[in-house]
């Protein structure tokens, strides 16, 4: 499968920019140097930093969709979260370090804890990419609002962003599987991956939403991470804009 053929597609969706296409596209690891003071911990927004333009994703395409822009969310607080999914494994890294420093006066050690999507590299980047995806797509349904004509427009859209016949076939049954907060948990590799599932699903939702606000709550009890880090990965994400 490719599935980061196509997240590195949605990032760029996210960062304000058109899709990838033939040759070139966007590298999800150049958002390493972009985002450089938020992984070191240095005061700035990413947004600035990278020249996100949230606005531009409400337009359409695949993220639009699966972010709801269709039905009639409005330019607020939700939408401005959107520019941390072009950079979320920087961002829960940066949230982890923070957690650590205000808990425990002091950063642990972080062999355990896993790499960042962006610093991942061959098939332990696809694999990151997959579970991404996954958390993407149940936080696209979390409202129950993908009827079958959306799936079918959402579908297009995502193939327009070059989904193999392989990775055609998961996302298909994304769609048809039941949304299980333990299911998508049981896919995160490392503690990394938990808090990046985390954020993206955070970025995705809109939190004045009960039934997205309550998947919200329950993949975080399923990831087994506590509030103040849930807390501190919120913060991170609408601290992009």
């Amino acid at each position: 499968m490719n599935a980061m053929t196509i997240l590195n597609g949605l990032m760029k969706q996210a960062s304000g920019g058109q899709s990838p296409g033939g040759s070139g596209g966007f590298d999800v690891n150049k958002m390493v140097g972009g985002l450089a003071s938020q992984f070191q911990g240095n005061k700035g927004s990413a947004g600035s930093q990278s020249g996100f333009d949230v606005k531009s994703l409400l337009g359409g395409g695949a993220l639009g969709m699966m972010m709801g822009s269709k039905r009639g969310r409005k330019m607020g607080g939700t939408a401005l979260k959107y520019g941390a999914l072009a950079g979320v494994g920087v961002l829960a890294w940066k949230a982890y370090q923070n957690y650590q420093t205000n808990n425990q006066g002091g950063q642990q050690s972080t062999d355990q804890q896993g790499q960042p999507l962006e610093q991942l590299q061959g098939q332990a980047q696809e694999q990151r990419g997959l579970e991404i995806l996954q958390a993407m797509i149940m936080a696209a349904r979390a409202d129950g609002h993908i009827d079958a004509n959306e799936r079918a427009l959402l579908t297009q859209e995502i193939e327009k962003l070059g989904a193999d016949d392989e990775l055609h076939t998961w996302i298909q049954s994304q769609f048809d599987a039941p949304l299980d907060a333990n299911a998508l948990a049981n896919k995160a590799d490392s503690p990394q991956a938990s808090r990046e599932i985390y954020v993206v699903s955070a970025a995705m939702i809109d939190e004045q939403n009960p039934m997205e606000r309550a998947w919200l709550d329950q993949l975080a009890q399923a990831l087994k991470l506590d509030a103040g880090l849930t807390a501190e990965l919120e913060r991170q994400v609408v601290a992009v804009q």
